[in-house]
């Protein structure tokens, strides 16, 4: 509360600022007087928005006086503060109505950290081909990947038939290689880059004969597993390996109707991996299967190479209609000569 004298002083203050602003809404000392002016009177939402329009008109611009930088400075504080309140307030009474950050909704958890801006919103931006309609998931959720239990118990003799491959370090090529049919861009540092290196047991939906058969285990564990069939495209399967201190640059995938899936099968602590916003370790033995059109990273901070078991899936909200028609439309692309093949994952 503020005594009789006070509020007349701020009432005054806020007319002040009003009439600046009827002459330029955009004047900035204006817009900060009359945040304070009602922060003063009570209202600090209405007077952080205010601070708000502040900020946002004086972002870029050159050479602001020393006082009103610190004037912007103490706006974006009060904003800040008016914003951990809110957020308090907000997540007390939600609790009341029974919400718990660790067993409710992610969804509307995620809505949350939106609406406060801790996190952003990531969509599928697949640089080929959208299927729309499709849910933007960034991890698949487990219960929709009945399969990854058996792929998950063949790990380790998944891993002694990479062992014996990575016993031939030249076996394992740049994942990234030029193609003499297309331009090549520099592919942010990754083109015949071997910090990132790939062995391929299946290839653009093609088996690479001498490398599958030195791998049966890994074949087999893979064979009850829905491999998005793309003749001439997909599935790709292979070990990917990414050396100690190593990163893969932000991207996206070519198109939204498979998942990539991962299994560790050498995953040193300080090897992780970002999807969205979803930043995971890999864990040996521990699968994972992603939307690659939602920008994802990698990075691998350990003192070892990291190598993994990838291969692609079919999403299971994609029909089986639609995995014919999609399978059918690459193939009538490619026989055209439209096509760009070698998709990897």
């Amino acid at each position: 509360m503020v005594d009789d004298t006070a509020q007349r002083t701020l009432e005054a203050r806020l007319a002040e600022a009003d009439r600046a602003l009827a002459a330029n809404p955009r004047d900035l000392r204006a817009l900060i007087a009359k945040g304070d002016a009602l922060v003063g009177l009570g209202d600090a939402r209405a007077g952080a928005s205010f601070y708000g329009s502040a900020l946002r008109g004086a972002a870029g611009v050159p050479d602001l006086p020393a006082d009103l930088v610190a004037a912007l400075r103490r706006a974006q504080g009060a904003i800040q503060d008016q914003s951990a309140r809110f957020q308090s307030y907000l997540t007390d009474s939600l609790g009341r109505s029974g919400f718990d950050i660790a067993t409710s909704s992610d969804r509307f958890a995620l809505s949350l950290d939106l609406m406060a801006g801790r996190k952003r919103l990531y969509q599928q931006e697949p640089r080929f081909y959208l299927l729309p309609g499709l849910p933007q998931i960034q991890f698949q959720p487990r219960e929709t990947l009945p399969w990854m239990t058996a792929v998950e118990d063949a790990t380790a003799d998944i891993r002694t038939e990479l062992e014996a491959l990575l016993a031939e370090p030249d076996l394992f090529r740049p994942y990234v290689e030029p193609r003499a049919d297309r331009p090549n861009a520099d592919a942010q540092g990754m083109t015949s880059n071997a910090d990132w290196s790939a062995l391929f047991l299946w290839k653009d939906g093609e088996e690479q004969p001498d490398m599958a058969r030195r791998c049966p285990r890994t074949i087999e564990a893979l064979a009850p597993v829905p491999l998005c069939r793309v003749p001439g495209r997909t599935p790709s399967i292979l070990f990917s390996r990414l050396k100690a201190g190593a990163r893969i640059p932000p991207h996206h995938g070519l198109i939204n109707t498979r998942l990539i899936c991962h299994l560790p099968l050498i995953a040193p602590p300080g090897s992780r991996f970002r999807v969205g916003n979803d930043v995971r370790e890999w864990k040996e033995g521990q699968g994972w299967a992603f939307d690659d059109t939602i920008e994802h990273e990698a990075a691998n901070d350990s003192g070892r190479d990291r190598t993994i078991l990838i291969f692609d899936v079919w999403k299971p909200e994609v029909t089986e209609e639609e995995r014919t028609l999609v399978s059918a439309m690459f193939q009538a692309i490619d026989g055209y000569g439209a096509g760009g093949k070698a998709w990897g994952v």
